[in-house]
């Protein structure tokens, strides 16, 4: 019976080269001249760190971050910036969490979605991925199209087709 995945993967590997295109930046551009900027990739515990020093320029760090990520074909909504803090010495921190995996609610929204298609297709919730079975190729590829017009929040990917 044919089927396929439905999960959410980010290439780390594209996320640095996101990541270092935006140092490059920060350090060519003449706003960021003698500021105190760090942007530094966990690829361990998926994080990126950034240090800066006032709102104006953290807010221009997520434009940055965003646009390299799309120039890398990496889609932004993997991102999940956290909420500014102040540091002991004046700068302001943020983390941006790597969103990976289908949570388990998004995952059930993703099946009653698949569900009200009425097609003869099973969606069933493994882990962090959603396989759909069924048994008409077409089937399959009505609901990658329904899914693609659908916003879960979270990108996409639709891997495994046998």
């Amino acid at each position: 019976m044919p089927s396929f995945d439905i999960v959410n993967k980010v290439d780390i590997q594209e996320l640095d080269n996101a990541v270092n295109n935006t140092i490059k930046e920060v350090a060519t551009r003449f706003d960021f001249r003698n500021t105190k900027t760090t942007v530094e990739l966990n690829k361990k515990d998926k994080i990126i760190h950034i240090v800066s020093g006032d709102k104006m320029k953290m807010d221009a760090l997520k434009d940055m971050i965003g646009t390299h990520c799309i120039r890398r074909k990496l889609n932004p909504k993997c991102l999940e910036f956290k909420d500014p803090e102040a540091t002991s010495q004046g700068l302001l921190k943020q983390d941006v969490k790597i969103k990976e995996g289908i949570e388990k609610e998004t995952a059930q929204k993703i099946v009653k979605t698949i569900k009200d298609l009425n097609l003869k297709v099973q969606a069933s919730i493994m882990d962090e991925t959603v396989r759909v079975t069924g048994k008409k190729i077409d089937d399959l590829q009505t609901v990658i199209q329904a899914m693609k017009s659908q916003d879960v929040g979270i990108p996409l990917q639709f891997v495994n087709m046998k």
